[in-house]
């Protein structure tokens, strides 16, 4: 390790050590890239990507073949009827937020089975102080099943919660703000089959952020009814500049674009703002980018481990999303890694961040985010709340290069 004192040189050589140390996990996660290049490029082909659907709509964007083109390959990728596909969709929040309230009625209820949902979406449910837009002030119900010691999903305790008020069953495949393993998708998977067996009314809702082309399969290959998730996470790669997406069953993902939008409207409108190039392009890209921000995540979960703080996953344990939670026990030295990570970002990496209030969250938090798109955890970010017991939260690295530089910054600030 390197200890207080230690020279810029010294830092250099650690790194580049643990390089060659976390090789063979790295070949893992290309043999993973492999596969899912394999079908987003088969997705392509069936779907007969033209140069023709690049061409941008305006106003309403009624009869825009290239958008319904993007949302058919985002169904082919990602296991579903359907998709819903938009750059008005604000953020990974706002297209669940949009499922949850195009499946949901007043006096049905809204199960979490992976725990409490992260901050924003407590908001968005209603959670111990339901705002006047929540979902529990519109008359849903919520309850929610707490995840095993291990952090696998209670599947019997899943089952007997479900009422017949029960109308979504929510799984978050992600950690949140929380000392939690993200789920895989065959956990995902033996939930959801298990469940709709014991009760065929429920629909399963997976959260996918942060965890798409992780694994080879997506929810909804292992039978998840409806997945949303965020562009300026991993499905972008890092080029789509807002936007967010909903897969599934072709009747919810209707009923989830009508709350996005407009009943009746919500598939057949939605100019793209001359966007479908790049998104379409993003797309491509994504199983790629996705294993540059892996790669980043082990390195810097075997650097953190060399100097002695708990990370989550260790450097070897199997990824079912990009998050590398590391706890430091203290706030120093969480805002002293989130610094170094803004200190070696292409953007504004002379900003020191601090701890401040965003929307949202109960908690300060401190935020680095170097980033081209406001916002786009695939780019290296770090984060973390001001709050016992002081984790940080690594996402994201469009190259691994860049990650290797961000562990190097890291590793001297955490070592002075």
């Amino acid at each position: 390790m390197c200890p207080v004192g230690s020279t810029r040189q010294d830092v250099i050589e650690l790194v580049s050590s643990l390089r060659r140390e976390v090789a063979p996990i790295w070949e893992q996660i290309d043999g993973v890239a492999l596969a899912n290049q394999r079908r987003v490029l088969q997705a392509f082909h069936q779907c007969r990507v033209s140069e023709y659907h690049f061409a941008a709509g305006t106003g309403y964007g009624y009869n825009d073949t290239g958008r319904g083109t993007l949302e058919a390959v985002y169904a082919h990728v990602f296991g579903g009827e359907s998709a819903f596909v938009r750059p008005q969709l604000a953020s990974g929040t706002h297209a669940i937020s949009a499922a949850l309230f195009g499946l949901l009625r007043p006096g049905d209820e809204l199960l979490y089975i992976s725990g409490l949902p992260y901050d924003t979406l407590q908001h968005v449910i209603g959670v111990d102080h339901p705002g006047p837009s929540s979902l529990t002030r519109w008359g849903v119900g919520f309850r929610h099943v707490e995840l095993l010691p291990d952090g696998s999903i209670d599947i019997p305790g899943a089952i007997a919660a479900v009422s017949a008020k029960t109308k979504v069953v929510a799984v978050q495949r992600s950690r949140g703000y929380s000392w939690r393993r993200a789920l895989s998708v065959s956990e995902l998977g033996e939930a959801a089959q298990a469940i709709k067996a014991a009760h065929p009314h429920v629909v399963v809702f997976v959260d996918n952020c942060y965890g798409e082309f992780v694994e080879s399969v997506e929810p909804g290959h292992v039978g998840a009814d409806l997945v949303a998730g965020s562009l300026i996470k991993n499905p972008g790669a890092g080029l789509a500049p807002a936007g967010g997406y909903i897969v599934g069953k072709e009747n919810l993902v209707e009923l989830a674009a009508d709350a996005a939008i407009a009943p009746g409207i919500g598939m057949e409108v939605g100019a793209m703002f001359d966007l479908t190039r790049t998104l379409f392009q993003g797309i491509f890209l994504a199983p790629h980018i996705t294993a540059q921000a892996l790669k980043g995540a082990v390195l810097m979960s075997a650097a953190m481990d060399k100097l002695g703080f708990a990370v989550s996953p260790t450097w070897d344990s199997p990824r079912h999303d990009i998050v590398q939670a590391v706890r430091f026990g203290a706030p120093e030295p969480l805002v002293a890694f989130c610094r170094a990570v803004q200190s070696v970002g292409p953007i504004d990496h002379f900003v020191a961040p601090e701890p401040g209030e965003m929307p949202g969250y109960e908690d300060k938090i401190v935020m680095a985010a170097g980033t081209f798109i406001q916002g786009s955890s695939i780019e290296l970010s770090a984060d973390g709340p001001l709050r016992a017991p002081y984790v940080g939260f690594l996402q994201g690295g469009l190259t691994v290069e860049h990650c290797h530089l961000a562990v190097e910054a890291v590793v001297e600030a955490v070592s002075r």
